[in-house]
């Protein structure tokens, strides 16, 4: 009977150690589980801030792509003028 609860007590205390070692490494993956959730929102705010920029820089090079198409129209229009000009000056000087 002495051995049955000899056996049993070095049971209990191996589950009590391995119940000791559970929890001493549940709150070490609780601490790793908060840093990370750390990093994972520092990561999100830093990823919005690139989507923002991105987006930024869509909407600029959208805003150069009308640019440069109104400098084309206003050049085109310069040499229609220039050329319009040139006529008159020519019309005027066959006057004399």
């Amino acid at each position: 009977m002495q051995d049955s609860f000899d056996i049993l007590e070095e049971k209990v205390k191996k589950a009590a150690e391995l119940v000791k070692k559970l929890r001493k490494d549940n709150k070490a993956l609780d601490e790793q589980l908060k840093d990370q959730k750390t990093k994972l929102a520092d990561a999100e705010k830093k990823l919005a801030a690139l989507e923002a920029q991105m987006g930024d820089a869509a909407g600029n090079a959208a805003k150069v792509d009308a640019l440069v198409a109104e400098l084309e129209t206003v050049r085109s229009e310069q040499e229609q003028v220039r050329a319009r000009v040139a006529k008159i000056v020519t019309l005027l000087e066959s006057l004399d």
